[in-house]
């Protein structure tokens, strides 16, 4: 199992990404197959496609981790989100980020939040597409390295909290 994460974006169009990447017959596949067989309420996971009928390979389950609310978020969740994140996933195949064989035989998670302010659906399927490609490259290369860990560690910040900002 490959798990990676990326930021991409500011403000309410950003994409915060984290993913799982893996074979269909390990931990990975038995969580996209329980994922997708358990939705609730405003957190329904689906098959990511590039255009109707036409999934990502590998596999690809996105999970919002925002509750859908109202019309227009659950529009851009399901449109430019998911577009955005099947691009990123075929893009990181297609490049060699995986390899070949994960094609048929691997799948992917990924865990996606838009902003229940976002408002614009080409930053959003920009960003989303970016940070998947990202994620799925950092986890395929096992980044972040120890030693980033480590530095990070003496002054930690995310975007939506930075102490040293103040």
């Amino acid at each position: 199992m490959w798990i990676g994460e990326s930021f991409a974006g500011s403000g309410a169009n950003a994409a915060h990404i984290n993913v799982m990447v893996g074979p269909r017959s390990g931990p990975v596949g038995t969580a996209w197959a329980t994922s997708l067989a358990t939705p609730r309420i405003g957190y329904i996971p689906f098959v990511a496609v590039l255009a109707p009928n036409v999934p990502s390979k590998p596999a690809t389950l996105f999970v919002n981790k925002a509750d859908t609310r109202g019309e227009r978020h659950e529009t851009l969740t399901w449109g430019a989100a998911q577009a955005g994140v099947a691009r990123g996933v075929q893009e990181a195949l297609a490049e060699g980020a995986m390899p070949r064989e994960a094609a048929d035989d691997w799948c992917v998670i990924v865990a996606v939040w838009v902003d229940w302010n976002a408002d614009e659906a080409e930053q959003i399927y920009a960003n989303n597409h970016q940070a998947t490609l990202d994620a799925v490259r950092r986890a395929m290369n096992g980044a972040p390295a120890l030693e980033e860990c480590v530095a990070a560690m003496k002054s930690p910040h995310n975007p939506y909290f930075n102490p040293e900002a103040r």
